[in-house]
């Protein structure tokens, strides 16, 4: 059975708390995927599609302690995002034997993601 998992952001929502905690970046977001949204013109909206789909693989996983940092979201622009799982979201994937995969999306101030599980 596959899972699957869905969220949606507004992006100012994320912009906002990053403003009033700027280490909240660090505790959310890998240095790899820090380093991919501050090469955009609008780095938060990046950031906040990998926010919803790290919520969107925690979902499809059902998984309930984890660590931000365990779901890694690779690509963009010109190729198709991937996942990168480590942590606890490594784990419930092995045990589930099943492989995540993700579409991401960000218009009109909104930033979402899907996650499905195979």
């Amino acid at each position: 059975m596959a899972g699957v998992g869905i969220d949606l952001l507004e992006i100012e929502r994320l912009e906002r708390a990053l403003a009033r905690r700027p280490r909240l970046a660090e505790r959310l977001f890998t240095d790899g995927e820090r380093a991919y949204a501050a090469t955009r013109a609008r780095p938060v909206m990046h950031l906040a599609a990998r926010f919803c789909a790290k919520e969107a693989v925690a979902k499809a996983l059902q998984l309930r302690e984890w660590s931000w940092r365990d779901v890694e979201v690779l690509g963009g622009g010109d190729e198709p995002p991937t996942v990168r799982l480590t942590g606890a979201a490594a784990d419930r994937a092995r045990e589930l034997g099943t492989t995540v995969s993700v579409s991401l999306t960000h218009q009109h101030g909104m930033a979402a993601a899907v996650a499905v599980t195979e």
